[in-house]
């Protein structure tokens, strides 16, 4: 029997096993099989194919990444957001490469990459859809575009993107996993697990070859979870799913799909319906902060910000202005999230959106 065979074997006797407390550990360590067996198989696959790939330069202070079929109007949506010059034409596959383009929006310059249609079955290679796929992995939001008429294929996308590895909407399952010389496995969790038991965790990670090996768990997991862990490949990116063609959209089909999928905007990138929606749907996803920096005895410039994720302290503030600006911090002063203004602050400061910052050195 080959690993395909095993595969479907196994996929089979998912299928046809019933979920309950007695099955849960057999069902758990049935996954683990197939999920290594399909990493045997790609690594296989891999060697066996050679592909001239899509590559693209990550640039900016975010990079956005629009996904959808072909045709839903990806090209002319970049245009209308960006500088980039996408072909655009009313038939499939007029992107055939990596388009990018830059929108710049509350002083960030956002990268947005406008790449190939997908099409069914893209995660096993449709359409040169593994490739394609992964370009988009290097993006820090993925934004789904559908349009009148492939709005109920929402989910089928999201589906290829899961088997694709990305996790969307999700954050890295807080779990660390060691390597042991000897000892088997040490097992440990600092919450209660309700949705997977000891023995499954130890039974996953003999699986994996991990029978040596130190885990703690920091969250009440699932074994679907713990495997994604352990595989250490997926992509955990925020995502927004966009109707784009409005103007193509009665108002009863348009209250008929919110109410189907829920997504977060609907669009025209024809006549540019609520596309600054979208801009500060971007920006507000991509969780980014806007600092304005001062020096001493004059007024802050605040006409260019430093763009940093949130959640940046004036740690990293030093670093993205110059690395070596952290050996002569001697503290900053701060205005806006701080008690009281120009209030001295420390390396480890959480910055907030709009903060005036004054470095103060040696």
């Amino acid at each position: 029997m080959n690993i395909k065979e095993k595969i479907a074997e196994l996929e089979e006797e998912l299928r046809t096993t019933k979920y309950n407390k007695r099955t849960q550990h057999h069902i758990g360590l049935v996954k683990a099989k197939i999920a290594r067996l399909k990493r045997d198989l790609a690594a296989k696959s891999c060697k066996k194919t050679k592909h001239i790939g899509f590559s693209v330069k990550k640039t900016g202070d975010a990079t956005v990444v629009l996904v959808g079929y072909p045709s839903v109007g990806k090209s002319t949506l970049l245009n209308k957001l960006t500088n980039a010059k996408s072909a655009v034409g009313d038939y499939d596959f007029t992107t055939l490469n990596i388009i990018p383009g830059m929108m710049h929006y509350n002083g960030a310059k956002i990268q947005i990459l406008d790449i190939p249609g997908i099409v069914e079955g893209a995660s096993r290679g449709q359409g040169r859809g593994r490739e394609v796929l992964s370009v988009a992995k290097i993006a820090d939001l993925v934004v789904i575009i559908v349009d009148n008429n492939t709005w109920q294929k929402l989910s089928a996308i999201k589906e290829e993107l899961y088997k694709s590895d990305f996790r969307l909407n999700k954050k890295k399952p807080d779990v660390t996993i060691q390597r042991l010389g000897y000892g088997g496995i040490d097992f440990g969790a600092t919450v209660k697990l309700t949705k997977i038991k000891e023995a499954t965790v130890k039974s996953i990670l003999r699986e994996f070859g991990y029978t040596n090996s130190s885990i703690v768990i920091c969250q009440d997991i699932s074994y679907g979870e713990l495997i994604d862990v352990i595989e250490a490949n997926k992509v955990y990116v925020p995502c927004i799913s966009v109707v784009n063609k409005l103007d193509l959209i009665s108002d009863s089909m348009r209250e008929w799909i919110e109410q189907s999928i829920k997504p977060e905007l609907f669009i025209s990138s024809v006549d540019g319906t609520n596309l600054d929606e979208l801009r500060a749907l971007i920006f507000s996803k991509l969780e980014l902060i806007r600092v304005f920096l001062k020096i001493p005895g004059k007024k802050p410039d605040m006409e260019s910000p430093l763009i940093l994720k949130s959640g940046s302290k004036i740690r990293q503030l030093c670093i993205s202005i110059h690395k070596e600006l952290l050996e002569d911090f001697r503290f900053a002063r701060v205005w806006g999230s701080t008690k009281f203004p120009g209030q001295p602050v420390g390396l480890e400061f959480e910055l907030k959106d709009k903060d005036i910052v004054q470095i103060v050195t040696k």
